[in-house]
């Protein structure tokens, strides 16, 4: 197998794993279980990391115009070498899993959003609750109010 074809492969495999993290972490903010997310998060972080190197590989041997986008330049390589099939298929994998992570993220940071939003509206409401009851006391600080009537007008 060519060294372009070798690197596709491991592209290939690691995009499969940052899928599995990626599933991961969406149990984990479905389930309320934000105790595992640093784990996820590290995993996720070190094969980002090691995608990102294996891009810069890939894109050295298919090499051709750096004007291109990444995909541009596979898509000439791949028209160049008609005879390589085995790289299409790669490559055609590779933009598969790629754009599968990427609706699964998107998923992920949308329900990360709707658990910072319902975090914020608690705390706009335990705020507020605070705030209403704050009365003033005779030497003109604030006070918070206890329910108790006897007690707040001494």
């Amino acid at each position: 197998m060519s060294a372009l074809g070798k690197i596709l492969e491991r592209e290939i495999d690691l995009i499969s794993r940052f899928l599995v993290s990626l599933e991961e972490e969406q149990v984990a903010l479905k389930t309320a279980t934000p105790e595992s997310l640093p784990k996820i998060h590290e995993e996720k972080s070190l094969l980002v990391d090691e995608l990102n190197a294996l891009e810069i590989e890939r894109i050295k041997q298919v090499g051709g115009d750096s004007q291109l986008t990444d995909r541009e330049r596979m898509n000439v390589w791949i028209k160049a070498h008609p005879t390589d099939t085995q790289i299409e298929t790669h490559w055609k994998k590779l933009i598969e899993l790629a754009s599968t992570a990427k609706q699964q993220s998107e998923l992920n940071a949308s329900l990360v959003k709707l658990h910072l939003e319902k975090t914020t509206q608690a705390l706009a409401i335990l705020t507020r609750h605070n705030q209403e009851n704050t009365l003033y006391g005779s030497n003109g600080q604030a006070a918070t109010f206890t329910g108790s009537r006897i007690v707040d007008s001494a």
